[in-house]
C-alpha cells in the first residue's frame, strides 16, 4: 500500500471532524473569491460613484469574516485530527515495539527506535494536519478563483492558466529528490540520537575513562553529516518559491497583453480586466502553497516509510490463535530435546538437545563457563526467544500452545543487571501487580529486607529512585528486585546471576532474601555461590550448549574427573588469597 495512503487511513475514526474541517475550507475558499469579485464593484461601482459605499463595504467585511471563520476551524480541525492520528501511531508503534521479541530488541539500537517514536512521528503530524490542510484549503481556494475566472472570461482566464502545467514536471522530479534526501536526513538523525543514548546511559564510563572528548568527536561527526543532508533538502526546498515566481510572472504577462487587447476592442472593462489581475495573482498564491505541499507530502512518506516497516517487522515469537490458558504448575516443566541458534549466527548453535525435567517444588541449578548457553537456556521458558528445534512443555503442554500472558504471569525474575524504573519505591516493587496495597507492598519489602533501608529514604515508599534506581546501592536495587518478584508471587522462579556483583554484606543480605523467595517454587537458578548450588535438587552442568552432566552436588564431586568437580576446584583457587583462609568456592 502507498505509505500516504496508509497513513490517511489513521484518519478514518475522525471523519466527523474531517467533514466540518472541509465544511469550513470550502467557506474559506468561497469567500476567499468572493473578496477578490469585490475589485469589479468597486472599480466599475464605488469609484465612479455608481454604487453606494456603505453596501460595497458591508459586502467586502463580511467576506473576510467568513474567510476568518472559515480558516480558524479548517486550521484548528485540520491540526486536532493531526495530534490525534500522531497520538493513534505513536501508542501503535510504542506497543508494537514492546510485543517484538528479545532477538529484534539485540539486532535493534535504542536510539534507533526512539527516532522512529519522536523524530518520526514529528514528521507525519505536519503532513496529516499542516500539510493536508493547505492542500484542501488552499486547492478549494485554487477552484474558487479559476471558477471565478472562467465565469468572467473562459478565454482569458485559459490564457492566465495556460502555463502553470508547466512547472508540474520539474516540481515531480524535485519531490523525489526531497523523498530521498528526508529519508537520509531521517537516519541521520537516528544515529544522531544513538550516540546521545549511549553516552548518557553510560556517562560513569565515559568518565572513568576520560572518554568525554571522544564522545564529543562522535557527536559532532554525527551532527555535521546530519547538517549536510538537512542543507540538501533546504537547498532543493529552496527552488520551489523561485520556480512558482518564473510561473507567476509570465502568466501575468500573458494576462496583460491579452488583457489590453481586449479593453481596446471593448469586450472588458477596467474593472473586469483589474478583476482577473487581482484574482490570478491571488490565485498563484495557493499555487505556489501547493507546489510546497507535494515537498512536504514526499518528506512525510519519507518518514511513514521507516515507521511502517517498524510495524511491518513480526515478532518471532507468535501466539497462536487457540492458545491456551495456563492455570499453575501441577506435574512439572520438561525440556525435550531443546536446540535454540541466534537468527544471525545460524552456523552457531547455543544449545543443543538439551533435555531434562523438573518437579513442582524443585530447585535447579545451571552451571558452566561463560558462553555454555546458561542464559539462553532460562530465556526460553518465558518465550523471550523460541526454541529452534525440540519442545520445553509444562504440565505436558508446549509452550507454543499456551498464551504468553499467562505464561509470564507464572514466572517471576530476579536478574544480575537489576532493572528499576524512574518512579516511586512502592511503584517499583508493585510493578506488574497493579492491584497491590501498601500493605502488601511492605511485606513483599520485609521478606527481601527492603524495609528498613526505604522506610530511611526522604519519603520511604514514595520516594523516586532515578532512572535505572541510580540513587540506590546495587544491594538496594537487588533487594527490591526480590521484593518485586515475591510480591508478584509466581509459581515458576529464575534467578540469573543475582547475586554475582554484590559485596559481602548486601550479599548476604541478598541470599536470605533469596532463600524467602524461593520456598514452595519452582526455581531454575544460575548459580553464582557454591552455598546456593549445594542445595539444588538437581544440577544441570552446560558445555558448548550440551547438557555434559547432571545431578546433586555430592553426586556430581564424586564422580571422578567430572567437569563439575574441575568447575568447582577452579573457583575454589580462585577464591584464595594468600594468608587466608580458603573461603566458600563459587561456580559461575
Amino acid at each position: 500500500m502507498n505509505p500516504l495512503h496508509r497513513l490517511f487511513g489513521y484518519s478514518r475514526p475522525y471523519r466527523g471532524r474531517f467533514i466540518a474541517a472541509l465544511a469550513a475550507m470550502v467557506v474559506y475558499a468561497a469567500a476567499n473569491a468572493g473578496v477578490a469579485y469585490m475589485i469589479k464593484p468597486m472599480v466599475d461601482g464605488v469609484l465612479k460613484g455608481n454604487l453606494a459605499f456603505a453596501w460595497f463595504a458591508w459586502a467586502v467585511m463580511s467576506g473576510y469574516l467568513l474567510k476568518g471563520i472559515g480558516g480558524y476551524f479548517a486550521t484548528f480541525l485540520m491540526t486536532d485530527i493531526g495530534q490525534r492520528v500522531v497520538r493513534d501511531i505513536r501508542n501503535q508503534l510504542f506497543r508494537h515495539i514492546l510485543d517484538q521479541s528479545a532477538g529484534f530488541f539485540a539486532r535493534s539500537s535504542t536510539g534507533s527506535l526512539m527516532s522512529r517514536i519522536t523524530n518520526d512521528v514529528n514528521q507525519i503530524q505536519q503532513a496529516v494536519s499542516e500539510t493536508l490542510g493547505d492542500l484542501l484549503r488552499e486547492g478549494l481556494s485554487l477552484v474558487a478563483f479559476a471558477s471565478l475566472l472562467f465565469w468572467m472570461d473562459w478565454q482569458l482566464a485559459t490564457v492566465t492558466l495556460f502555463i502553470a502545467p508547466l512547472a508540474i514536471h520539474p516540481l515531480v522530479r524535485l519531490g523525489k529528490r526531497i523523498r530521498r534526501t528526508t529519508r537520509r536526513s531521517q537516519e541521520e538523525l537516528e544515529h544522531l540520537t544513538h550516540i546521545t543514548a549511549e553516552a548518557f546511559t553510560g556517562h560513569r564510563i565515559v568518565k572513568a575513562f576520560g572518554a568525554e572528548a571522544h564522545e564529543e568527536a562522535r557527536f559532532s561527526r554525527a551532527a555535521h553529516q546530519l547538517y549536510r543532508t538537512n542543507l540538501k533538502v533546504t537547498s532543493t526546498l529552496a527552488v520551489l518559491p523561485s520556480l512558482m515566481e518564473m510561473v507567476g510572472g509570465g502568466a501575468t504577462l500573458f494576462l496583460v497583453w491579452y488583457g489590453s487587447r481586449q479593453i481596446v476592442a471593448g469586450q472588458l472593462t477596467e474593472g473586469e480586466f483589474l478583476l482577473f489581475v487581482v484574482a490570478a495573482l491571488m490565485m498563484y498564491t495557493p499555487i505556489k502553497k501547493l507546489s510546497r505541499v507535494n515537498a512536504s507530502l514526499q518528506q512525510a512518506m519519507a518518514a511513514s516509510e521507516r515507521i511502517f516497516e517498524v510495524l511491518d517487522t513480526h515478532s518471532e515469537v507468535r501466539e497462536r490463535p487457540d492458545a491456551a490458558v495456563l492455570q499453575g504448575l501441577r506435574h512439572g516443566i520438561e525440556f525435550q530435546h531443546v536446540a535454540f541458534v541466534y537468527d544471525d549466527r545460524v552456523s552457531k548453535p547455543v544449545l543443543r538437545d538439551v533435555s531434562f525435567r523438573v518437579a513442582p517444588g524443585e530447585m535447579v541449578a545451571i552451571v558452566g563457563l561463560s558462553g555454555a548457553g546458561k542464559t539462553t537456556l532460562v530465556n526460553l521458558l518465558p518465550r523471550f526467544y523460541d526454541v529452534t528445534a525440540g519442545a520445553i512443555r509444562i504440565d505436558g503442554v508446549d509452550l507454543r500452545d499456551l498464551t504468553l500472558a499467562s505464561l509470564r504471569s507464572k514466572i517471576g525474575i530476579v536478574t544480575q543487571e537489576t532493572v528499576l524504573f524512574d518512579e516511586s519505591v512502592a511503584s517499583n516493587i508493585a510493578y506488574g501487580s497493579s492491584g497491590a496495597s501498601l500493605e502488601e507492598i511492605e511485606a513483599a519489602a520485609r521478606a527481601a529486607h527492603a524495609h528498613e533501608f526505604v522506610m530511611a529514604l526522604s519519603e520511604s515508599y514514595q520516594t523516586r529512585i532515578g532512572e535505572r534506581g541510580q540513587t540506590l546501592s546495587g544491594g538496594q536495587r537487588q533487594r527490591l528486585a526480590i521484593a518485586r518478584a515475591i510480591l508478584k508471587n509466581a509459581p515458576i522462579l529464575i534467578l540469573d546471576e543475582a547475586t554475582s556483583s554484590l559485596d559481602a554484606e548486601s550479599e548476604l543480605l541478598v541470599q536470605d532474601a533469596l532463600q524467602t523467595l524461593m520456598r514452595n517454587r519452582t526455581s531454575f537458578v544460575i548459580a553464582h555461590r557454591l552455598s546456593t548450588v549445594r542445595r539444588a535438587d538437581q544440577i544441570i552442568v552446560l558445555e558448548k550448549g550440551r547438557i555434559v552432566e547432571a545431578g546433586r552436588h555430592d553426586d556430581l564431586l564424586a564422580r571422578p574427573s567430572s567437569v563439575y568437580s574441575k568447575l568447582y576446584s577452579l573457583q575454589a583457587f580462585e577464591g584464595r588469597r594468600p594468608g587466608q583462609v580458603r573461603p566458600h568456592p563459587t561456580i559461575q
